[in-house]
């Protein structure tokens, strides 16, 4: 299960990368794994706010359906419109072509309240 070391995750397996003020946010290689195939994804508008640990978004799967949750607040910039055409991207490459959405961050103390690396090995360890 590949976890790359200069993200931040959630107990939800959501994964954010931060530079700057900005995060992209995805699931993580667990989550994609766990979903299985990924048919559709619905995102939030561009311009809407993101509250931290709320959903923003909707993952289905053929498996489920499960809501995104929002590793930290902000306002969306952009979101990534090639997932409408090929929603396996998350599958194929969940922290590459497969990221979900971009966010302005309003409060970079949220980063404290999501785990590490190591931390979030320990939990699907």
């Amino acid at each position: 299960m590949n976890i790359p070391e200069k993200l931040y995750y959630t107990k939800e397996h959501e994964w954010a990368r931060v530079e700057g003020d900005v995060a992209t946010i995805g699931i993580t290689d667990y989550a994609q794994g766990e979903l299985g195939d990924i048919v559709f994804v619905q995102m939030p508008q561009v311009g809407n706010e993101t509250k931290q640990f709320n959903p923003c978004a909707n993952i289905e799967a053929v498996k489920a359906v499960s809501d995104l949750f929002a590793p930290l607040s902000g306002k969306v910039l952009e979101v990534n419109s090639e997932l409408a055409a090929d929603p396996q991207l998350i599958n194929k490459d969940p922290y590459g072509k497969g990221w979900i959405l971009k966010v302005k961050l309003s409060n970079k103390e949220e980063l404290k309240n999501l785990m590490s690396p190591s931390d979030y090995k320990k939990l699907v360890g």
